[in-house]
């Protein structure tokens, strides 16, 4: 397996090579942003090791790069911060992990080997679905060149959708993703999908909140 290792501490990056080879990992390693975004670029990466103060360009810009040119490679942070919001940051921009250091090698190589077992898939940091996009980084939401303006339960709502674009969604699914509950009247369901109609569909003539009698409700992947 090839893993590169983004890293401007030579020491700690060095000792990360040693380690990570000793485990049977192939390993190539860069100092800086520029250098880390042009090696994930042009190489067949299985996972990558970001570090985010970076010279040059920071790990979140590496990462927010590689997610909009639609390359899934797995990403693993490494950072000195350990604010939530530093780390709810990173995962917004499309990582896949996140360890603070000071770190335990064996959780590291243990994250790695997850990330490795679920492979690269689709893994956008802005949700689309035809002309409507979601940020969930940005908490915004627009429809062509318009924002649209939602409540927090009706973003949270067209988040959990258009992470599952195309499918059929039940009721019971909704209240736990988005309520985080079963207790919920279900009715309430219907009611905030009609709230969402109003907002993404409605004023652009668009019908991209579908209702499947008996199922649920889905996302039309076109945006429709």
């Amino acid at each position: 397996m090839r893993v590169l290792v983004v890293e401007d501490e030579r020491r700690m990056a060095a000792a990360l090579r040693r380690g990570l080879q000793a485990e049977g990992f192939a390993v190539d390693l860069a100092h800086d942003g520029n250098e880390g975004l042009h090696l994930a670029r042009v190489g067949d990466y299985d996972v990558v090791v970001l570090d985010i103060m970076l010279p040059g360009m920071s790990g979140y810009n590496v990462c927010k790069q590689l997610r909009a040119e639609e390359n899934w490679v797995p990403i693993l942070m490494l950072s000195a911060k350990d604010g939530e919001y530093d780390m709810a940051d990173g995962l917004d921009l499309g990582a896949d992990d996140y360890l603070t250091k000071p770190f335990s090698y064996v959780v590291l190589v243990a994250r790695l080997r997850a990330l490795l077992r679920r492979g690269g898939g689709r893994r956008p940091a802005v949700l689309r679905a035809g002309d409507l996009s979601l940020d969930p980084a940005a908490r915004t939401v627009t429809r062509g060149e318009a924002p649209v303006e939602l409540t927090p339960r009706e973003f949270a709502l067209l988040e959990y959708l258009m992470r599952r674009p195309g499918e059929v969604v039940s009721k019971p699914e909704i209240l736990e993703h988005v309520w985080d509950t079963y207790d919920t009247d279900p009715n309430v369901v219907e009611v905030y999908v009609g709230y969402l109609r109003r907002k993404i569909d409605t004023p652009f003539g668009r019908a991209a909140l579908q209702t499947v009698r008996g199922a649920g409700y889905r996302l039309a992947s076109d945006g429709g």
